[in-house]
Order: structure tokens, then sequence, then C-alpha cells
């Protein structure tokens, strides 16, 4: 038997599992995905869950029901790469899961840069549950309550403009690091957000440089402002069980790899999306794309076959929210602003929901 484990169901081991799945797999195959969540989340999509503007289910997907594919839903206490197994925390979910083949697509976490506070007083939009918390904590905020976002690139943009959509009465602040806001895209884009943000009456505070956080405040630059809310998207970093991995890493802790994207020393170990070292920033459409390839070379594995080098990878672009009518996005190699690239993220999750 080939056991091949794909530990997490996100967008690159969805899409590892949906791709293998459209083909004749042998019969000696076994393939388990673990994940803590019994549903595929659009993660993509947790801003909105945060702002209270989105339902639970518009956010969640079923995973594939195949009997090709054994699901586990449990939190991985360690990934023993040295006895080739997946440890849990609780021990009545199982005493290990044995692999001969495995693929590690956790995804990441926020990174709080040592910044005192920042992980017990803030709210998070990385995993489910932590974007339900938020959007809990802001729908519970009394009239002209005070929140705080933290980091001002695509994350916090979406954050913020959805919860001034959601919620007209609150003072939103938006503590942005550097000179303006968006600093990967155009500065087309960048301009457009900036009006908008003075348009709705979001503060944005540029040169940010926070250095504590409070159950109830936020200091920054020597400045410390009462706050009710504060949600951190500042930066992620690779999931803390890759990052715990005995691999050779980046500067960024992501995993080093081969041109199959396998471990250079451990070859039956595979990494795909947040935790694989690449030249293309973090996204749902980078792992998606990732994870499409590791497919096609995992199925000529299983069959004994030598797989073939992937493609260069290829991306179509990045697509941000301002609310549900607004929106901007490099679209066809140009940057563009409106109601099109809003309508265009709408079309990408309708796609999504339906893969």
């Amino acid at each position: 038997m080939k056991r091949l484990v794909i530990l997490g169901g996100g967008y690159g081991g969805i899409n590892i599992v949906s791709t293998l799945l459209s083909y004749q797999l042998p019969e000696d195959a076994h393939i388990t995905i673990v994940d803590r969540n019994p549903y595929h989340s659009l993660k993509t999509e947790f801003y909105a869950v945060a702002a209270g503007t989105s339902a639970y289910k518009d956010v969640r997907i079923d995973f594939p029901d195949d009997d090709r594919v054994n699901y586990l839903f449990a939190e991985v206490e360690e990934i023993d790469t040295e006895n080739q197994q997946i440890l849990f925390k609780k021990a009545n979910t199982t005493k290990a899961l044995p692999y001969d083949y495995l693929v590690v697509a956790l995804g990441c976490e926020d990174n709080y840069h040592g910044i005192e506070g920042a992980a017990e007083f803030t709210e998070s939009v990385q995993t489910f549950a932590k974007a339900r918390h938020a959007g809990l904590a802001v729908g519970n905020l009394k009239a002209y309550g005070k929140v705080t976002i933290v980091g001002a690139g695509l994350s916090g943009i979406e954050v913020a403009s959805e919860i001034r959509e959601s919620r007209s009465d609150l003072n939103i602040r938006l503590l942005d690091r550097g000179a303006s806001v968006l600093k990967a895209f155009d500065s087309k884009i960048q301009e457009y957000v900036e009006e908008w943000f003075v348009a709705n009456d979001v503060d944005v505070l540029h040169h940010a440089n926070v250095e504590y956080v409070e159950k109830d405040g936020v200091c920054n630059n020597g400045v410390c402002y009462v706050n009710d809310v504060t949600i951190w998207t500042a930066g992620v970093q690779p999931h803390y069980l890759a990052r715990a991995l005995p691999f050779e890493k980046d500067a960024q802790d992501k995993i080093i790899l081969n041109e199959f994207y396998q471990v250079p020393t451990q070859t039956n170990v595979y990494v795909v999306g947040d935790c694989a070292s690449s030249s293309y920033s973090p996204s749902a459409q980078l792992a998606g794309q990732q994870g499409e390839q590791i497919a096609e070379i995992l199925l000529a594995v299983l069959q004994n076959k030598e797989p073939k080098k992937p493609k260069e990878i290829k991306l179509k672009g990045t697509l941000g929210s301002l609310g549900k009518s607004d929106g901007f996005g490099n679209m066809m190699q140009k940057p563009m602003t409106g109601l099109l690239p809003r309508l265009a993220k709408s079309g990408v999750l309708w796609l999504s929901r339906r893969h």
C-alpha cells in the first residue's frame, strides 16, 4: 500500500486531492486528508466573516465525497519525519498516522514580530475560528466603538473597508507601516484606496510603528490610542508545525524545495503554499496552482513513473474588495479599480464554491 497523507485541506491540499481524484488511481494508493475542520474554508473571504457581512456557511465548502480518499479531523501534535508518522494532540483520535508520502499544506499564521501584547490582545483572520471570534467582537461593539486594524496590506484593507460597510457608526483606524497602503500594488491602486478611505471616514496613519498592544489600546510611535477591538493583519509566517520540521529553510522560515516541490533530503515529503519557499508572494492562487502541479507529480510517483518537471507558475493577478460594490486589482496585467474588479472577485469566489 502507498499511503499518501495530506496535512491541511486549504487551497493547496484541496487542489491536490481534487486533481488526483480526476484520474484513475492505482489500486494500492491510499489517500488521507488531515484537517482541524470537516470542510474546506475559503480563507480569502475571512475578512467578511470578521466584519459580519458573510454567513459562516458562505465561506465553507464540503470536501470531495469519494471512496478513494479518507478524512481525519484532528489537531496535529507533531510531524515525525524520522519515523514517517503524524502524531495527534488527543490520544483518543489515533495514536499515530503512518505515511509513505506526505504533503505539508498547513498554510500560515500571524507573525507578531515580537511585539508585546499582540498575540494576547488582538483579533485575527488567519483561521475560520479566529475570524468568527473577530466577527463577534466587532458585532458586539456599542455605537461609536473604536476598531484599529494593524497592517495595510491586502487583508488589512479588506477588513477595514468591510467593517466600514457593515458598521457606519464605528470609529475605524488603520495603522500602515509604510508611506502608502498596499505597497505591493500599482500607485494608481494605492491612490484609489487612499481616497476611498478618506471618503468613507477611515483614518489611515502612515509610518506606523506599533510598540505594544494592551487589552484596551494600541501604542504607536509613542502615542497610545484607546481602543475596543484590535485586529492584526501585519504579516504572516509558515505554520509552526512546518517551522519545526528539520529541513533547510529560507529567510522567511519557509521550507526550501527542489523543482518537484520535494524536500531535497527527504523526497517523499512535499510542501505547498505558505510553507513552501517561493519567489512569489503567498496567495490562494499560488497554492492552488502548486497543488495541481504536485498532484501531477504524485500521480506519476504513485504509478511508479518518472514525473515531468512542472511548468513555470503563471499567476493571473490579484483582486481585492472595498466593500461589496467597489474594488481593485491587477487584471490583464493592468491596474484596475471600481466595480469591475469587484465583480471579478465575486466571480472567482463563485467558481471556488462550485469547483
